[in-house]
């Protein structure tokens, strides 16, 4: 990886693309987003990881992720609520919320951040008929 100043942003350049990083989100993705997404993405990817081993169908997953920052220490984050949104037939609320505790587990960047960064993680079932 490499990480280019410009005048009001930093460009990237990674194994998969660029990626363009500012203060200013109208130049780029904010330092924080970017946190928050490689949590919620690795935490997924391994969630799903493990529901695909299980033969666990799901017509549609989707991670709503909530931020709270402290203002007083430069706008620290100091904890990230996911909440797993999950659309399929037949699902148990128990057996995934276990596998989410698993996948928590198992994901590098939750585990890089659990001790300065509280992580909620909730599922919310959407049956199919």
């Amino acid at each position: 990886m490499q990480f280019t100043f410009r005048e009001n942003h930093i460009d990237g350049a990674l194994n998969f693309g660029k990626i363009t990083i500012s203060e200013d989100e109208k130049h780029g993705f904010r330092p924080y987003e970017l946190l928050v997404s490689s949590i919620a993405g690795c935490s997924g990817l391994v969630f799903k990881q493990i529901l695909t081993k299980q033969r666990t169908e799901l017509e549609e997953l989707i991670i709503d992720a909530r931020v709270i920052r402290n203002e007083k220490e430069a706008n620290r984050v100091e904890k990230i609520i996911l909440t797993f949104k999950v659309k399929g037939k037949n699902l148990n609320e128990k057996k995934l919320q276990r596998n989410l505790e698993i996948s928590s587990k198992h994901c590098a960047m939750v585990r890089s951040v659990e001790d300065s960064i509280e992580i909620e993680e909730n599922i919310t079932i959407f049956p199919v008929k």
